[in-house]
């Protein structure tokens, strides 16, 4: 049977205090940056070429607006080439203000390079596809990005080029 010990339950509960919520509100959300560039045209007319060769970049970046308020960027850019040249090339920067309150340090640097990368690639997303079907080729589809991944990878990055200064 249970056993009643007296305070038992409260010291529990005073021993392990509820975790504060994070809180993020997305303010806004923008292109910062849009270019398009489609240098080949007319020699795509007269044939379209071999298959084209896609090369995509992704980077994210985040600074700190004002007090609470943060901006979080996705910085993203397609080439597309084959034997005849560059088809296209693609670069825009898509970016957000978030509203962060209740965040513990350690925890906002991964939700700025994560967490609001993830919350604006869809947008992102429809955006490149929108603008490579108005230049005239089928609709640039992104898969999903790892953004945990490339988080992590650019943290060991750090972590590898710093010991290499110091040793």
């Amino acid at each position: 049977m249970a056993e009643n010990t007296k305070n038992g339950g409260q010291k529990a509960a005073q021993a392990a205090p509820a975790p504060i919520p994070i809180q993020a509100k997305v303010l806004n959300q923008y292109i910062k940056d849009l270019s398009f560039e489609n240098p080949n045209i007319r020699k795509l007319m007269s044939g379209p070429g071999d298959p084209p060769g896609l090369k995509v970049e992704v980077n994210v970046n985040a600074e700190r607006v004002e007090g609470d308020v943060y901006e979080s960027a996705i910085e993203f850019k397609a080439t597309a080439e084959n034997n005849i040249g560059k088809i296209y090339i693609l670069e825009t920067v898509y970016a957000g203000l978030f509203k962060i309150e209740q965040i513990p340090e350690q925890a906002l640097e991964p939700f700025l390079l994560i967490s609001a990368p993830m919350t604006l690639f869809p947008f992102l997303r429809r955006l490149v596809a929108d603008v490579t079907r108005e230049g005239g080729y089928p609709p640039l589809m992104l898969d999903p990005i790892d953004f945990a991944g490339l988080y992590f990878r650019r943290q060991q990055e750090l972590a590898s080029s710093s010991g290499k200064l110091n040793a």
